[in-house]
């Protein structure tokens, strides 16, 4: 019984930390609490700045009778007392508290009542707390007991790490977009203010040859048309990379497909996709190459003159491959390091090591660029 217990405690701390989204950690740490206390009821609520709670996760209750329950719970009574001065609460009968100030019609009936601060030193996170215990204990009758209390304030210490952490991730994340969507206005302003340039002058100097020289002004002319058109293709494919990557809704592989198709479609160069053998993966690894196939992408199409992309993903023993090869022009790393020109490889090696990978570059003059990223899985 003890050891199928800790395996159970193990399970649950394992699951908190396993999370990187906070509504996803709080979701997992509400049912590791109500499985393991074998409570009826459980919810975690992280307050707001305005006497309310800004999340509030529940397990227990239907989909259906949470909507009947109305508005999110404000900070009052015991829910309070836990926030103020982060002190456990364990009673027999939630409804005999003097705190108790009643809830909701559609509320269901609380009895006994176990409750817990989450809390990050002096910052308190939260307030977790279960009700209606659905088992006997040892001693007889129901009831949440002093074995109860210390279990949750465990799971709760845990709960505040895991937290902490997804806290910290989602900022990074948030760093992490802001630090894209600036690397990406840059090349856009870059790109397009250029040829916009290109085309102002080229128009000027068609205008000034329409009576002295016609056919020099028609020439011209058409270089305006192969101006615009580059100009049109820098801009499509920037508004392409701002785009939300969906790698939260649909995964690596579908938001790498969707985004090799509509490249192909922006471009004259064909750019294609294919993987085998490819599940889900870390969020941070498929955060990592997902942005090192668009950098090559980006790469591949701006500079090589390539007129064929292919992207693959797939598996070997060691884990995950991404490949992304061009037929164009091809260059001498080493020669591009020594000018200072890094074509973004430094930011894709660093990505690569982030997750525990690696990234290695294959190119050479007039012999086309491979780029392969590696990262460790099952």
């Amino acid at each position: 019984m003890i050891r199928t217990g800790l395996a159970a405690v193990s399970a649950a701390l394992l699951a908190m930390n396993r999370q990187l989204e906070a509504r996803e950690v709080l979701q997992t740490i509400v049912h590791s609490a109500r499985e393991l206390l074998d409570a009826e009821y459980a919810a975690l609520g992280v307050p707001d700045d305005r006497g309310g709670f800004a999340q509030f996760v529940v397990a227990g209750v239907s989909e259906q009778q949470w909507k009947a329950i109305g508005p999110l719970p404000r900070q009052h009574g015991v829910l309070a007392a836990m926030l103020d001065d982060a002190t456990p609460q364990r009673l027999a009968d939630v409804r005999h508290d003097p705190r108790f100030e009643g809830w909701p019609e559609a509320h269901p009936e609380l009895v006994d009542f176990l409750g817990m601060p989450v809390a990050d030193g002096d910052e308190i996170l939260g307030a977790l707390f279960l009700a209606n215990k659905r088992t006997a204990h040892p001693g007889g009758g129901c009831g949440f007991t002093q074995e109860d209390e210390d279990l949750l304030r465990l799971l709760a210490e845990h709960a505040a790490l895991a937290l902490t952490n997804a806290r910290l991730y989602e900022r990074a994340r948030e760093l992490t977009i802001a630090e894209e969507r600036a690397r990406i206005a840059h090349d856009l302003h870059d790109a397009v203010a250029q040829k916009l340039f290109s085309l102002r002058l080229t128009a000027q100097a068609a205008t000034a040859l329409v009576d002295r020289d016609p056919p020099r002004a028609k020439e011209e002319l058409r270089q305006i048309a192969t101006l615009a058109a580059d100009a049109a293709d820098e801009l499509r494919a920037a508004v392409v990379e701002l785009r939300p990557a969906g790698l939260e809704d649909d995964g690596l592989v579908a938001t790498l497909r969707t985004q090799t198709q509509v490249l192909d479609r922006a471009h004259t160069a064909a750019v294609s996709f294919e993987t085998a053998g490819v599940r889900a993966l870390p969020a941070t690894q498929e955060a990592a190459l997902y942005r090192v196939a668009q950098e090559a992408l980006h790469n591949a199409l701006r500079h090589s003159g390539a007129a064929r992309v292919r992207v693959a993903l797939g598996r070997d023993g060691r884990g995950v491959i991404l490949r992304v090869t061009d037929d164009g022009r091809g260059f001498d790393p080493t020669a591009v390091r020594r000018a200072g020109r890094h074509l973004g490889l430094v930011s894709m090696r660093d990505r690569a090591g982030s997750v525990g990978g690696h990234l290695t570059v294959r190119s050479a003059p007039g012999q086309g660029t491979e780029i392969t990223m590696e990262v460790p899985g099952e």
